[in-house]
């Protein structure tokens, strides 16, 4: 059997570790699908009845193991099917690789039956957007294509037309120009960006901290691999930690230094203590909803890995670009224990009237059945390390306030996109 162009794909899938591709078969992808066939053993394609579906889970799949999530659609309308799921990756920053058949290059501009130029309508929901011209460029692109979501945590999209996924793999048909540039050879590698902020920087972050007397700590997705460090900071400052939803697993719930969610899902004693705080240490979180955050001229730090949005909901004094854990964990020898902890403590107790307050919802007895005592249940049952998937809307208050992280439970929703039907589509991809 001669090897097709496709296997460059997905040999090169494989060597980036992947081992996952969600998608519906279409015949603008036949020779993708027959070159994902002759390796099934080493990557594995999970069939869906509705490209969205695909798109939701490369989303849900990046958020539950932190690796490069795959999905691929057939051309035309498959291709425009992925766009939902595909932003709810991308504004919620994280890395999805997308791909999409396209019409035989010979009828490009033809206007061929399902002839969209997906490599253009995906500009900008893609940071990487290529369209495929040559065999021999494959591996190569597939590189970019993976580097740029991995770094800039993000989608990014290949679109391959359908007659060159058959072709020869060495197929290079044509040479021109100067010859000053010969076919494309990278390597399938990826280092991730230093973690730790200057040392002067994290100098100007400690002096900030160290001089209020009421810091408040919000956490976000960006921390959740931090927890020991939210804590360990948290505790040095007497500061209570706010949680964005998509953030919630952060520490656990019935922690004594949180006071839970922050927003329209949020609690009161957060409420209260973002308005109560002289300083706000943001770690890991871009939570879009800046009336919920303290006035502008309230003393900033803040921790991102990405410089732009270091800065980007409140004028921030001294934006950290880093890794949350390893910022953390250069930071806290840097901060002085604060020996008035009336703010922690006031907090506290806010929290503890919030969880009776809550739990009168919870009552079994109500007639009909309340569905805040359902999601208790669902909680008292559900194991320590437990995956709670929600969609968006009112179940999400729900999940947000009844239903708690402790030991290894992790929780998705779709948070910056807030699309319907994204929980089944996670779930799935999380096992």
């Amino acid at each position: 059997m001669k090897k097709i162009a496709s296997e460059l794909l997905v040999e090169r899938l494989v060597e980036w570790g992947v081992d996952t591709v969600f998608g519906l078969p279409g015949d603008g992808i036949n020779g993708l699908m027959e070159g994902f066939r002759r390796h099934q053993q080493r990557i594995r394609f999970v069939l869906v009845h509705h490209e969205e579906a695909a798109a939701f889970m490369a989303c849900g799949y990046a958020k539950s193991t932190g690796r490069l999530g795959v999905c691929i659609a057939t051309s035309g309308p498959g291709g425009l099917h992925l766009l939902n799921g595909l932003y709810d990756a991308k504004l919620d920053h994280q890395p999805v690789l997308a791909l999409t058949g396209m019409q035989s290059a010979k009828l490009l501009g033809t206007g061929f039956q399902q002839e969209v130029h997906l490599e253009k309508l995906f500009d900008d929901v893609a940071d990487y957007n290529a369209m495929i011209h040559v065999p021999v460029q494959i591996p190569t692109l597939v590189d970019f294509a993976v580097r740029s979501a991995l770094a800039n945590r993000s989608v990014s999209h290949l679109t391959f037309p359908v007659d060159i996924q058959e072709a020869p793999p060495d197929e290079d048909p044509w040479d021109g120009g100067l010859g000053a540039g010969r076919t494309p050879a990278t390597k399938a590698v990826f280092i991730p960006a230093p973690g730790l902020p200057r040392p002067a920087d994290l100098q100007r972050a400690a002096a900030v901290l160290n001089g209020a007397e009421k810091v408040v700590l919000l956490a976000g997705a960006g921390a959740l691999h931090a927890r020991e460090e939210l804590l360990a900071v948290a505790e040095q400052l007497a500061s209570p930690i706010v949680k964005s939803l998509s953030g919630k697993a952060a520490v656990p719930d019935d922690h004594p230094l949180t006071t839970g969610g922050i927003g329209l899902l949020g609690t009161r004693p957060s409420e209260d203590a973002m308005e109560g705080c002289d300083a706000i240490f943001m770690v890991g979180t871009s939570f879009p909803y800046t009336s919920f955050l303290p006035e502008p001229g309230t003393p900033c730090v803040q921790i991102d890995t990405d410089p732009v949005r270091a800065g980007n909901r409140m004028p921030t004094d001294v934006p950290l670009v880093g890794d949350a854990k390893e910022t953390l964990q250069a930071l806290l020898p840097l901060l002085a224990r604060k020996a008035d902890r009336g703010f922690l403590e006031e907090a506290q107790a806010g929290m503890a009237a919030w969880r009776e307050e809550m739990g009168a919802l919870e009552n079994g007895e109500s007639d009909p059945i309340q569905p805040q005592y359902l999601m208790r249940v669902i909680d008292r049952l559900a194991a320590e390390d437990a995956i709670l998937a929600s969609d968006s809307g009112t179940i999400a208050t729900w999940a947000a306030r009844h239903f708690d992280m402790r030991g290894d439970r992790k929780f998705f929703l779709s948070g910056n996109l807030a699309s319907m039907a994204p929980g089944l589509p996670y779930t799935i991809a999380a096992q």
